[in-house]
């Protein structure tokens, strides 16, 4: 039986918003004057929140939603949002019956980019909608198209990944040295995933290497993270096709043109022969 909201003059009926962050961590709340259990998530009482306006379209343009309330409750700390840890997060808006539990989700989409203005946290929602506007047909390219060790490649990730423990931070140069003899220039376009420590649970790209072996990052590192602290490291793939045979022994899953001509072709012309 579909229920009809508000078709009352007095209705139980309270907001509620979970956030599904990609490392497993969900956050739950509502604008209900008690915390609410369902579907297996605590959503803490936040009636100091105000209801999102949600102006959903018949058409392909994005739906609007602002988010800024949400992201301003002290479950949520500004030093995680800074550091990415809700980047591609999923978000879920609805409504609940707060005697019965009844609910409808009355929005589904992807945390985007998120700004702060003064003391509070706003961020920009993308809809299902925008999985429409993605171009599924490839594009010819003289590199891979395969993500590393990710399908069409089809390499093992367990034989390119390997747990190391921090040596040392050098904040200057954003790099990190580590306590196993680790060659920097395989892990160079890899990634690192924290672990332990204050970052722990967030991957940052391999750059490159500085000249005293450490691995500079491309996300800035916290110089709280103690020596000792456990992380991740993928090796990385320049995605031509001399490394992916000469290195990888796997020019048979090459996802790339390495010799179709570029676009400058149009404007070449012959030299003479010397």
């Amino acid at each position: 039986m579909t229920r009809t909201w508000f078709a009352q003059d007095l209705e139980t009926v309270a907001t509620f918003w979970r956030i599904l962050r990609r490392d497993g961590v969900t956050f739950g709340f509502t604008t209900h004057d008690r915390d609410l259990w369902f579907d297996g998530v605590l959503h803490g009482a936040s009636p100091g929140m105000v209801p999102s306006s949600i102006r959903k379209r018949a058409d392909l343009d994005p739906d609007s939603v602002e988010v800024q309330g949400m992201l301003s409750d002290d479950a949520i700390s500004g030093a995680d949002l800074a550091s990415g840890r809700f980047d591609g997060s999923r978000v879920l808006i609805g409504l609940i019956d707060w005697e019965t539990l009844e609910r409808m989700t009355l929005y589904s989409g992807t945390l985007g980019e998120v700004t702060q203005e003064g003391e509070d946290f706003s961020a920009s929602l993308a809809s299902r909608k925008a999985e429409l506007q993605r171009d599924p047909i490839p594009r010819a390219s003289p590199t891979c198209r395969a993500a590393f060790c990710g399908p069409g490649c089809n390499l093992n990730p367990q034989r390119f990944t390997r747990e190391v423990k921090l040596l040392t931070i050098d904040a200057r140069a954003n790099a990190a040295t580590f306590e196993t003899d680790v060659d920097a220039a395989l892990y160079v376009g890899g990634e690192l995933r924290w672990v332990d420590g204050p970052r722990a649970g967030i991957a940052m790209t391999i750059m490159s290497a500085d000249p005293a072996g450490g691995l500079v990052l491309d996300a800035p590192l916290d110089e709280a993270t103690p020596p000792g602290s456990a992380a991740v490291l993928r090796e990385g793939c320049d995605r031509t096709l001399e490394t992916c045979a000469a290195r990888f022994g796997n020019a048979v899953n090459f996802r790339g043109e390495p010799f179709l001509p570029g676009n400058d072709m149009l404007t070449r012309y012959p030299s003479p022969i010397q």
